[in-house]
Parts: structure tokens; sequence; C-alpha cells
């Protein structure tokens, strides 16, 4: 694994880190308005990659299928799908601003679900940076160092917003700074490891590429609707999440086809 792979793998994890340290710098909660504009923005870097990062890619690859090229994309975006939905039902969690937590029952601190829902939120994230990493080194899968670092920026720049946002609510219900913000950066750290993981893999993963992008894409696709748009459109003035989701879009877009 070389220097440019493991600066990739790292970059999403130090967004994470780095807004999650806004707990030491920003004195008040962040207003519900702000939040719904970093979750857009959020959303906005998440469906583009999925697209332009992976869905694309994937299909690119199986091209020697010809006009059923779009059969592996569909299998590994359905897989991706399923696998979190496996997960949401299995692993108690409670999303941002609301009262009853989701999955199996559990006696977990409210805060420790807060996290988990984060957590789970990441997972996809670090498949597809581990997974785009994977096939750059292989050689054989059609990825650019430029297109893999892409996707590494993109999820590091929707990953400082979240980052902030799991921190900083933390901090306002009690909790230390100091600990807040360590929940925030454990939050984040299922990428980096996510990533090694798959890239250790990525001799056993080279010939069913194409599957495991489109499944990646299916799991941030999946935490987009499920999670980030109902957060995003809540309440009155919810425009401003839409506006950022546009933004967040454009900018992975841009990110992906000048890099790539």
């Amino acid at each position: 694994m070389n220097t440019d792979t493991l600066t990739g793998i790292i970059i999403p994890f130090i967004g994470t880190a780095a807004g999650a340290a806004c707990v030491f710098f920003m004195k008040k909660e962040l207003s519900r308005m702000v939040q719904r504009a970093l979750t857009g923005f959020a959303a906005g870097v998440m469906v583009a990659a999925s697209i332009w990062s992976l869905l694309i890619p994937a299909m690119e690859q199986s091209e020697p299928m010809g006009k059923l090229a779009f059969i592996p994309a569909v299998i590994g975006f359905w897989g991706g799908v399923l696998f979190l939905l496996l997960l949401d039902h299995i692993i108690p969690h409670l999303h941002m601003n609301a009262t009853k937590a989701e999955g199996p029952r559990s006696r977990l601190a409210k805060t420790t679900m807060m996290v988990l829902a984060v957590t789970l939120h990441n997972i996809p994230e670090g498949m597809a940076v581990g997974v785009v990493y994977a096939g750059f080194l292989s050689g054989s899968a059609e990825i650019t160092a430029g297109g893999a670092l892409a996707l590494s920026l993109g999820i590091a720049i929707q990953n400082f917003p979240e980052g902030a946002i799991i921190s900083m609510p933390l901090h306002a219900q009690g909790r230390s700074k100091g600990k807040s913000f360590l929940d925030g950066v454990l939050s984040g750290a299922v990428e980096p490891v996510g990533a090694v993981l798959t890239i250790m893999l990525a001799g056993f993963l080279v010939p069913a590429m194409p599957y495991l992008l489109s499944f990646a894409a299916g799991a941030m696709m999946y935490v987009v609707v499920e999670e980030l748009i109902p957060e995003m459109s809540e309440g009155e003035h919810s425009n401003i999440g839409v506006i950022m989701f546009a933004v967040g879009f454009t900018l992975m877009m841009a990110l992906d086809v000048g890099l790539g």
C-alpha cells in the first residue's frame, strides 16, 4: 500500500475529526437551519459520489456485456440497499432530533445511540473509499488516482459538518467537550478501518469490482433517502437543505470530473 493510498484513506477520517473539533471553538449548539444546511450538503455529495464515482465506473467496467452492462450495477446496488436495511434493523441507534430510537430495544445511553447512528451512516462511505482504491491498486478497474482522490476529498468535505453535527449536540446535552470530540472522532473511525480491510482483499475483489462499486452506491443512497433527506427537509424553511444539496452535488461532480 503506497503513500498516496494511505493518504486517500485517512483524508475522510481527518474531515470527521476536524468537524468534531468545532466543539472546542464554537460556544453555541448548531441551529436547526444550520443542521439542515449541513445535512443537505452531505446528502448532495453522497448522491453525486454514488453516481460519478461508483455507478458509472461499475457500468463502464461491465461494457463487454453490451446492453446488459447495467445488470452488475443493479444487483450490487440492491445488495447495498438491503445490507444497510439489515444493519438499520439490528443496530440500535438514534437519529439527530429524533425522540425514539430505531433498531432492537436497548439500554444503551442516548448519546451512545446517537454515535451509533452516525457510525452506521459512515459504513458505506468507508466501503466506497476502500473499493475505489482497491480498484485503483489493481490496475485493472479503470479507476484513476485522481478519481480515487476525488472521492476521498468529497467524502472528507461532507464529513466535516457530520463531525460537528455529532459533537456539538452531545456537548449541548451536558457531555464534556473532550468526550464529545472523541465521540465525533470515533464515529468516523469505521471509515479507514473498512477501507483498509477492503484493500487487503483487493486481489480477490477485482473480478467482482462492478458489483462492489454499485454495492457501495446502494448503501450510500439508502443513508441519503432514509436519513439525510428527511432531516434536511423537516420543519419550516427547508429550502436551505435543498440549496445545499445542490451545492454538495455540484461540488462532488466537479471534483470527480475534474480530478478523474
